[in-house]
């Protein structure tokens, strides 16, 4: 099977290693607005530049894998479906709910598939936990809390197209409440602060937040996230049940610990998404395929993408306006 790449950058890069990795499966084209960059890429896997109007035409490219800027991800669905070829496309679906449905419905009607890339259900200790979860040995879940901190803050001239923080960073974190609740938010309480950086506040954004989410079930979520950790990537989360609780940990390099006279330490977090999410980005790639071979739905669709965005979207208002938001 012959698949197009849109974007060269750095998920870009590991999606077309992954691809690689993939029996039956080439990397045929890349597209970047970035030459340079899009030729080192296909350099690389074998590939060759192309436009989009190249692949779209291209009957023989099966797959497209978009990993390009988030403003070109709705465009790129739409084509995408119309031409029938099936869709791997990051987060988010687009920065608006309405254009993301109509996303969603161009797929539904091409009846092709469309992975989005919330990589973070299929990372292996996160998904151990929702296993266990279903095996029932923590009984009723009740309670979810996350913790969700970068190492430091994206440039301002990102932050500025980034849709705010509820919409880039904290979506990832709106899908895993879906994920491991397996249920849907009633209300939803966002505040939020600057504290790492007034820059970031200049551009309308905040850079941490704390997050309330109330079930339809009557089960609660609490969500808390900063843009800057000095000691790593922390990515955590924890579910109270009825007969227990589950605890997801963070990666560390090595799990040695030293003891000494002094102290007992052990290595900090792994530093940032790349690194964390390795094995979780590989899976997701490995997953889209076997689904296609296979004729099966994708763990992350479509539909979850517009989910998440409708509760990116609530918390902004929640934050924006300091009241509870009912979904």
């Amino acid at each position: 099977m012959d698949a197009a790449l849109f974007g060269a950058g750095r998920i870009g890069k590991i999606h077309a290693g992954n691809l690689a990795r993939q029996p039956g499966v080439a990397l045929r084209y890349v597209v970047d607005v970035d030459a340079g960059a899009a030729a080192a890429l296909a350099r690389q896997h074998g590939a060759r530049v192309a436009t989009a109007d190249e692949v779209f035409a291209d009957k023989d490219v099966g797959v497209v894998v978009i990993g390009s800027s988030t403003d070109t991800h709705a465009d790129l669905i739409v084509r995408a479906a119309a031409a029938g070829k099936a869709i791997f496309c990051e987060k988010p679906v687009d920065l608006a709910v309405d254009r993301a449905r109509r996303c969603a419905e161009a797929v539904r009607q091409a009846g092709v598939t469309c992975l989005i890339g919330f990589q973070r259900r299929y990372d292996p200790t996160f998904n151990a936990v929702k296993e266990r979860i279903v095996k029932g040995e923590i009984g009723e879940p009740e309670m979810l809390v996350v913790t969700s901190r970068d190492p430091g803050a994206p440039p301002v001239e990102y932050l500025k197209r980034s849709g705010g923080i509820f919409r880039d960073m904290l979506i990832h974190d709106f899908d895993i409440f879906r994920w491991i609740l397996d249920d849907d938010a009633a209300t939803v309480y966002a505040t939020g602060s600057v504290l790492t950086d007034p820059a970031v506040g200049s551009v309308g954004d905040i850079d941490c937040t704390a997050v309330t989410i109330r079930t339809r079930r009557g089960r609660l979520c609490q969500i808390n996230t900063t843009r800057r950790a000095a000691y790593g990537y922390d990515q955590r989360f924890e579910v109270i049940g009825s007969l227990g609780m589950l605890q997801a940990n963070n990666h560390r390099p090595t799990e040695v610990v030293a003891s000494t006279a002094t102290a007992v330490s052990a290595d900090l977090p792994e530093h940032f998404f790349l690194e964390r999410y390795r094995a979780a980005y590989a899976a997701e790639m490995a997953h889209f395929f076997e689904a296609l071979a296979k004729g099966a739905p994708v763990r992350t669709s479509i539909a979850d993408g517009v989910a998440a965005l409708e509760l990116a979207d609530a918390a902004t208002t929640s934050w924006r306006e300091q009241r509870i938001v009912t979904v």
